[in-house]
């Protein structure tokens, strides 16, 4: 067993995190290594905006509803968290991509994160997570890009009916 070897995952809910953290599960597995998720959050409205109006109770709740999404995204990924591999989940306030950078801080640890879709405009309002993770890192950095399912997946989400989109997508397929 590596005791060093860690395996560092950006975890937010999205789909293109839940593929990050099925890659990192896999690699965890693969090393024998201690998989890390890390789930960042802020308050709503910011940090600038709980500065000029601070609310403990309220920030606690923000920090319990961080929680259960990592739990949420588990659940999603895996139906719960995944036997046979040693996990040290971290629910950090801050930044996502300053907070993963820190998280792993040694050169042997794999950083892995999703990346999003392609688009230009997705580009520039997405995927900073992964960009600064890549421009900022000490250590390896996978970015994990989307599969042809999450695409379809994504689009059917923003169209409505997900089962209507994977039917059309499944008709319109080449038979193999």
């Amino acid at each position: 067993m590596a005791e060093d070897t860690r395996v560092v995952v950006g975890v937010s809910g999205s789909l293109s995190s839940l593929a990050a953290l099925h890659r990192a599960v896999d690699e965890a597995r693969r090393r024998d290594a201690v998989l890390v998720p890390v789930l960042a959050w802020t308050p709503v409205g910011g940090e600038a905006t709980y500065r000029r109006s601070p609310c403990p109770a309220l920030l606690k709740e923000w920090e319990i509803a961080a929680c259960k999404r990592m739990d949420t995204a588990f659940e999603q990924a895996f139906g719960g968290y995944p036997e046979g591999v040693r996990i040290q989940g971290r629910v950090v306030r801050g930044d996502a991509g300053q907070a993963l950078v820190h998280t792993a801080d040694r050169p042997d640890d794999l950083l892995i994160v999703g990346s999003g879709r392609r688009g230009r405009l997705r580009r520039m309002f997405h995927g900073a997570v992964s960009r600064y993770c890549l421009a900022h890192a000490r250590c390896t950095v996978l970015a994990v890009p989307p599969s042809e399912l999450l695409d379809t997946l994504e689009r059917a989400l923003r169209v409505g009916d997900p089962m209507t989109m994977l039917a059309r997508t499944a008709q319109a397929a080449p038979a193999r």
